[in-house]
């Protein structure tokens, strides 16, 4: 049918000409209601974003020169995320003179994948870069399915 044809009867019944085929010859269109044919799609779109789990990675900052103390709760912080399961960010900051001593920060981050390695898995490790060494840990997988069957 003609195009102007097919403009006037979308327009009679209040809808709109929508191209469906362009690269087909002659065109191929179809008369329909754009706005909901677009809602579909949005709220489709919605419903596949709601079922989809997003991993949530948390931070926890040490330094070169902690203190025991710190180090130990910083570390049962970072624990208790990876028991939530949730991933788990380690960044070691550099100030001034301790960029020199890298080797204080590689010290850190391998006691705390040793303290943690009964329940984390070690996802990447970087050097330094920058003033910052990180190091992103992840939750072991029989851990994360026991926090799913008790939640």
């Amino acid at each position: 049918m003609a195009i102007e044809e097919a403009r006037q009867r979308a327009e009679e019944q209040s809808l709109d000409l929508v191209e469906v085929g362009p690269t087909a010859d002659p065109p191929v269109v179809k008369i329909l209601d754009w706005g909901k044919v677009k809602f579909e799609r949005d709220k489709k779109a919605r419903e596949s974003r709601k079922k989809t789990q997003q991993i949530e990675v948390k931070e926890v900052k040490y330094r070169p020169t902690i203190d025991e103390h710190d180090f130990e709760i910083k570390t049962k912080r970072a624990e208790r995320f990876l028991g939530e399961g949730k991933k788990v960010k380690v960044t070691i900051f550099f100030r001034y003179r301790q960029l020199r001593r890298p080797e204080l920060g590689v010290n850190i981050l391998d006691k705390v994948t040793e303290l943690l390695a009964d329940i984390a898995i070690v996802e990447s490790r970087s050097g330094l870069e920058g003033r910052q060494m990180t190091m992103i840990l992840a939750p072991a997988a029989a851990d994360t399915k026991t926090i799913k069957n008790t939640a």
